[in-house]
């Protein structure tokens, strides 16, 4: 028992040790109709007649997610439902119903709260949920908590842990630009604050990546694709700290390791004139960036054949041996480690 004058910092283990300590004191949940609980992009609780329900929970801090200076309100409401859309998602489910809770500081106003309201119902519409209620609070920052709980069959819902050697390895979409899109904001921002009015930002020539970190978008699309092609992966999670540390929960999970080529990792043209111009790696901007939001899935030869393969990229495989390795286009390899975004630990 803690005698109360202790104190350890969180960043000495940081958010994931952090959720396990967390897990030991709450233990094994003793209800049957639970199938899955802290261990995944969310929970599974069964509803009956072969239903489960889907739930996730996500917050977005300020200072910490985002800031004021460079994220629209209607943009941060849009957000801050389509994150925790992908959650369900990256279960293969469908996403229902949400609510949120809000902390505003005394800065933030009634038109700006209308305008984050007005994010958050075009994100419902677009993904089909509805808002059902919530919790608002006095804060220091703004903070926005929101839920979303979706709906699947039993036999459909797909986890982190059902990879097996063998099985090819993809991505949907591109990497790396969600995190190009916010080195060219944070850039802008402190040239505002170093060059007062005279500044003007441009904005054009960065568009895409721009908008694929304030507006990201949950892969829906996928996996409505993959129900009318009567397909399922056996692993998926969607990228939100980044594909090195996200591959690393995949493979933890099912006990195997996995096998990634460099080369193939899918990158925008756009994210790779961003990596250009701050003289950096874009292959780090891709394995390491997060806050994609795309999907990354394990599924047998047979499976990949039949899936739209305009949608995704196969990137590796997954292998025997518990470890994750990355092959450079040179044909060199290394073990790679996470190393995404981490509460508590930073970058």
């Amino acid at each position: 028992m803690s005698s109360g004058s202790e104190f350890t910092p969180i960043s000495t283990i940081g958010e994931f040790g952090l959720i396990d300590r967390l897990r030991g004191i709450l233990g094994e949940p003793g209800d049957d109709d639970l199938v899955a609980g802290i261990s995944d992009d969310a929970a599974v609780y069964r509803i009956g007649e072969g239903r489960v329900h889907i739930v996730t929970s996500d917050m977005l801090v300020e200072g910490v997610h985002f800031d004021r200076l460079t994220m629209p309100m209607e943009y941060l409401g849009t957000k801050s439902i389509a994150v925790n859309v992908s959650d369900v998602v990256a279960m293969n489910g469908m996403p229902r119903f949400a609510t949120v809770g809000l902390g505003l500081p005394e800065t933030v106003s009634i038109e700006q709260v209308e305008a984050l309201y007005r994010g958050m119902r075009k994100a419902c519409d677009a993904y089909g949920v509805a808002l059902i209620g919530g919790d608002t609070s006095a804060a220091h920052e703004l903070t926005i908590a929101v839920t979303v709980i979706g709906e699947a069959s039993e036999d459909a819902v797909v986890y982190r842990s059902g990879a097996v050697p063998g099985d090819i390895l993809c991505v949907t979409g591109d990497l790396g630009a969600s995190y190009a899109g916010l080195r060219v904001l944070l850039d802008q921002r402190r040239a505002l604050q170093e060059e007062g009015e005279s500044y003007s930002p441009n904005v054009e020539d960065y568009q895409y990546v721009i908008q694929r970190h304030l507006l990201p978008t949950a892969r829906l699309d996928i996996i409505r694709d993959w129900r009318k092609r009567g397909v399922q992966p056996h692993a998926l999670i969607d990228l939100s700290d980044g594909l090195a540390s996200d591959i690393q929960h995949i493979c933890t999970q099912s006990g195997f390791g996995a096998q990634i080529h460099v080369a193939a990792l899918p990158v925008a043209i756009e994210t790779r004139q961003v990596a250009d111009e701050l003289a950096q790696d874009v292959d780090t901007f891709a394995l390491f960036g997060g806050e994609d939001y795309e999907l990354l899935f394990a599924a047998p030869p047979e499976d990949i054949e039949r899936m739209d393969d305009t949608s995704f990229r196969v990137i590796g495989r997954i292998t025997p041996e518990a470890e994750v390795v990355v092959v450079m286009p040179d044909g060199q390899s290394f073990p790679l480690h996470g190393g995404g975004f981490e509460h508590f630990r930073g970058k």
